[in-house]
């Protein structure tokens, strides 16, 4: 597992992931400080992460 920083597009907090560079995915998860829905894009090529993209989903 490796842990990810990045920054709530919605309350700008940072917050960490662990992310598990077996497979790329897109998901989406409630970020921990505000709750607010978040999509997230993980790219990994052999075991490197080489793309993470945050977006909000607007309520």
């Amino acid at each position: 597992m490796i842990e990810h920083f990045f920054n709530c597009p919605h309350c700008w907090q940072e917050i960490s992931m662990l992310l598990d560079p077996a497979y790329s995915q897109t998901y989406v998860e409630d970020c921990e400080v505000c709750c607010n829905p978040i999509e997230l894009e993980v790219g990994f090529e052999e075991g490197e992460l080489i793309m993470f993209e945050v977006r909000s989903i607007e309520q």
